[in-house]
C-alpha cells in the first residue's frame, strides 16, 4: 500500500510517501481502506516526538488518527461490520506505528462507528478526533440546557463542532475568535468576541455575571481567563493545559469511542452537525498539509483524501 510514514522524528523533511506492505488485521479489527484522513496538531506533534514521553513509538511509523473509508475484511471476531460498510473513526492505538495516512489502516471495532450519511468523505474523515474532543470536553463540563457555555479557539477544528454540539444540547455559545470570523461563528448560532488583551470584559458584557462553563482549545491566558468567568471550577475543560487541573477544572485527553461516534453521526444526519472543510490536500502532498495545520489559523479541518 501507499502510505505517509517518518523514520526518524523531525520536521517536514522527515515525511516519506512510500510502499509498506498491506497491514495484519487481528480478530477484533477491520480492514478500512481510506478515502480521507482528518489532518490534526497531534499528528506533526508526534512527527516532531513531542509525544515520546507518552505513547511508544515503532519505525517506520505511519502518522494519522482519523479515519474514513470501506470496510474491505473483517477478523474472525468481528460481527459488527462487513465487507462494504462504510465507516469512520479515531483510530488510536496503544503504540503509534500504524497510522491512517495510508490506504489501507487495520482498524479495532472500539475505534470506529458507521459513516454519517449526510456527510462527504471529506467531512467525515475530519470529524472523529475533533468531534469526540469536543464531545467529551463538553460532557466534562456538564454543558445542557440554559447553561451559557464559553468555547476559547471557536473557530477551529475543535472548536466549530463544540460549538454546534453545545447548542445541539441547548446551551447558548460564546465563542472566542479573530474578527474575520466572527461572521462564520454567528452561522453556527455562536455569539462572537475577540480574543486577546480584555477577553474577560468583553465576555461580561455579553453575560454579566460570568458563563457557566468554559471549554479552553488554545490553553495558557485562555484558562486564566475563564477561571474569572466561571463560578464552578470544576466546569472548566482545558484539551491543552495540564494547568487547568490546579484550577479545579478538568484535563480532557480524548479517548476512542464508538458510542460516542454514532452519537455525532446521529446529529449529522439529524442535521445539527456539520463540518467545516478548510482544505483538502492529496495523500502524497501530507507534509503541505502538517505544515499549514501548524500554522494554527485555519477555520475547521484539513483533510488529506486518498485515492
Amino acid at each position: 500500500m501507499k502510505a505517509i510514514a517518518i523514520h526518524r522524528y523531525g520536521g517536514p523533511d522527515v515525511v516519506e510517501y512510500t510502499d509498506l506492505p498491506d497491514p495484519k488485521v487481528g480478530p477484533d479489527s477491520v480492514l478500512v481502506q481510506v478515502r480521507a484522513a482528518g489532518v490534526n496538531p497531534v499528528d506533526w506533534k508526534v512527527r516532531e516526538g513531542r509525544l515520546d514521553g507518552l505513547l511508544d513509538a515503532h519505525f517506520p511509523l505511519v502518522m494519522g488518527w482519523d479515519a474514513a473509508g470501506v470496510v474491505r475484511a473483517v477478523g474472525g471476531g468481528v460481527t459488527e461490520f462487513a465487507p462494504g460498510d462504510e465507516v469512520y473513526g479515531y483510530v488510536r492505538k496503544d503504540a503509534v506505528e500504524h497510522g491512517t495516512y495510508a490506504e489501507l489502516v487495520a482498524a479495532p471495532v472500539r475505534t470506529l462507528a458507521r459513516k454519517p450519511a449526510a456527510l462527504d468523505w471529506a467531512q467525515a474523515g475530519g470529524l472523529p478526533l475533533a468531534g469526540l474532543t469536543a464531545l467529551q470536553a463538553l460532557r466534562a463540563v456538564g454543558a445542557g440546557p440554559g447553561d451559557t457555555v464559553l468555547v476559547h479557539a471557536a473557530a477551529g477544528g475543535v472548536g466549530h463542532l463544540a460549538v454546534q454540539l453545545a447548542r445541539a444540547f441547548g446551551a447558548r455559545v460564546i465563542g472566542t475568535a479573530g474578527e474575520r470570523n466572527h461572521d462564520y461563528l454567528r452561522s453556527l448560532g455562536a455569539e462572537p468576541v475577540r480574543h486577546g488583551e480584555g477577553l474577560a470584559d468583553r465576555v461580561r458584557a455579553l453575560a454579566p455575571r460570568g458563563v457557566d462553563a468554559a471549554v479552553d482549545l488554545v490553553g495558557g491566558e485562555a484558562v486564566e481567563v475563564s477561571a474569572g468567568l466561571v463560578a464552578d471550577p470544576a466546569r472548566i475543560a482545558s484539551v491543552a493545559d495540564f494547568g487547568v487541573r490546579a484550577r479545579g477544572g478538568r484535563y480532557v485527553w480524548v479517548r476512542p469511542d464508538a458510542a460516542g461516534l454514532a452519537e455525532l453521526a446521529a446529529l449529522a444526519d439529524d442535521g445539527r452537525l456539520t463540518v467545516t472543510v478548510a482544505s483538502t490536500f492529496p495523500l502524497a502532498q501530507a507534509a503541505s498539509a502538517q505544515a499549514l495545520s501548524a500554522e494554527g489559523r485555519t477555520r475547521g479541518k484539513i483533510v488529506l483524501l486518498v485515492d
